[in-house]
């Protein structure tokens, strides 16, 4: 089968592709899995999931590299997360080694997907899981499904990277001891009224403070903050609540490794943002977001980077970190797991 798309038009938005990957759990055991053409699933009606929102998912690229491979970028990173998201909402563990299996499998069966080295687009992957048999009662489904789709995406900007606006939020991402560390639903679920209220408000995205002091910088909605000092230290917060990016700790190792920069991850408190030369938000599909203005109840707070173009230190970060994706850039081991 061959696809023909306007990969250099491409939205970022769900396409529906041939195969996707569906193992279940039942009788304490995981099934052998296998691929499917249906992308319908059905459920009861009381399933676990619709009522309880146990469900936890992850995300990941596949992209052709400069030399013609099809890859995806650390999915060993991705297994170990969707074991400690399931862990906390109570749910089986889906073992490191099958996941990384049905993200290949899945890949290899929507190679025809899998966009042209250049176009700007990738192939982008949803695992998840979600508890499926019927639970009324507040506790733990006893069956689960694991699923993995694949969606051809554009670049996550249109006409260019352009520096973003965010606002000081006054609702509350997570709290201490709560699920903020762990990719759920729920925690996604929650930041939707906040979001839709700042873009309504003209703003791009929300800074989550600490729900416990609201004097600590934590992250955006779907995002790990990057901060750049103006002597060019790259600092990221730290807190129990935040989630692990995968791909905020790959960019502290490319500044140390590849570009010599300092780094720390430490609290980060509101009243320092005023100091910081550039401000940046990491994830799986833009890599890095430049931040240009912060908004704090009537306080704007001006990068020295602009609203033009990603600061000096943070381009080099996203050059390099998508330089090494693309195979450009010789890759630390392990960090490129090739699908053919």
């Amino acid at each position: 089968m061959s696809v023909n798309f306007d990969w250099a038009n491409l939205g970022f938005g769900y396409v529906k592709t041939e195969w996707r990957y569906v193992s279940n759990y039942k009788n304490s055991t995981w099934d052998e899995g296998c691929l499917t053409k249906d992308d319908m699933i059905t459920i009861s009606e009381c399933a676990g999931v619709l009522q309880y929102a146990q469900t936890v998912f992850e995300g990941l690229k596949a992209y052709t590299t400069e030399d013609g491979h099809i890859v995806v970028f650390r999915p060993d990173l991705n297994a170990d997360r969707m074991i400690d998201s399931a862990k906390r909402l109570e749910m089986p563990a889906f073992p490191k080694e099958r996941f990384i299996d049905a993200v290949v499998k899945t890949v290899e069966a929507n190679a025809d997907y899998v966009p042209p080295y250049g176009s700007g687009a990738t192939l982008y992957l949803r695992p998840y899981m979600f508890g499926s048999d019927p639970v009324i009662g507040v506790k733990p489904a006893n069956e689960y499904q694991f699923r993995v789709f694949a969606t051809p995406v554009g670049p996550y900007f249109k006409g260019g990277v352009k520096p973003l606006t965010l606002n000081v939020c006054d609702f509350d991402r997570a709290a201490p001891h709560g699920t903020g560390h762990i990719k759920a639903g729920l925690n996604y679920a929650m930041s939707l009224h906040a979001i839709v209220t700042a873009h309504h408000n003209g703003f791009d995205e929300n800074m989550y403070l600490d729900s416990a002091t609201r004097t600590k910088v934590e992250e955006t909605g779907g995002a790990n903050f990057i901060f750049v000092t103006k002597d060019n230290k790259v600092v990221t917060p730290k807190s129990d609540s935040i989630l692990p990016s995968i791909t905020r700790r790959s960019l502290l190792y490319v500044a140390k490794e590849y570009l010599g920069l300092e780094t720390e991850e430490r609290e980060v408190y509101k009243e320092e943002l005023c100091d910081f030369a550039e401000c940046g938000l990491c994830g799986t599909a833009a890599v890095i977001s430049p931040v240009g203005k912060i908004y704090d109840h009537g306080k704007e707070i001006c990068l020295p980077s602009g609203m033009t173009a990603m600061g000096e230190v943070t381009k080099k970060l996203y050059d390099t970190l998508t330089g090494i994706q693309m195979g450009r850039i010789p890759a630390p081991e392990g960090w490129i797991k090739v699908i053919k």
